[in-house]
């Protein structure tokens, strides 16, 4: 297996959490609008969910580059599982933002729904590779 660049690595760790922080920020906010129906936080959430997708473009593709090229057999499960569940917690962040920029009464209930999927993707996700790396 090839050496990875320290660059990357060192891109990747740093701006792989940041994402994560967003969404769990806008899943708070979009819980907040369900019981106040201030419109406040569901305009706040649709914008961290968008600050959110850009930064974690970055990362996505670092791990896409990683995890897949020509070495693919002898990665760890973990970090395939890591790198699938995380793109599909990006996919559903889209469609989280596209409901998030109808009109604020739209957004509930399926908003919610979609944050906490997402919210729950993303921990899954890195609880398992945190467990498995631990043991390994």
């Amino acid at each position: 297996m090839p050496p990875r660049s320290t660059v990357a690595v060192v891109l990747y760790e740093w701006l792989n959490p940041i994402p994560l922080g967003f969404f769990v920020a806008a899943w708070l906010f979009d819980i907040i609008y369900l019981y106040s129906y201030e419109i406040f936080w569901t305009q706040a959430a649709s914008w961290l969910i968008a600050f959110g997708l850009v930064i974690a473009i970055i990362p996505r593709l670092i791990s896409l580059t990683h995890v897949w090229p020509g070495t693919a057999a002898r990665q760890p499960a973990a970090l395939k599982l890591h790198f699938w569940a995380w793109a599909l917690a990006v996919i559903l962040s889209i469609i989280n933002a596209f409901v998030h920029s109808r009109d604020a009464w739209a957004v509930v209930p399926a908003g919610v729904t979609l944050s906490t999927m997402v919210v729950l993707l993303l921990f899954i996700a890195n609880l398992q590779l945190a467990l498995r790396q631990r043991t390994a």
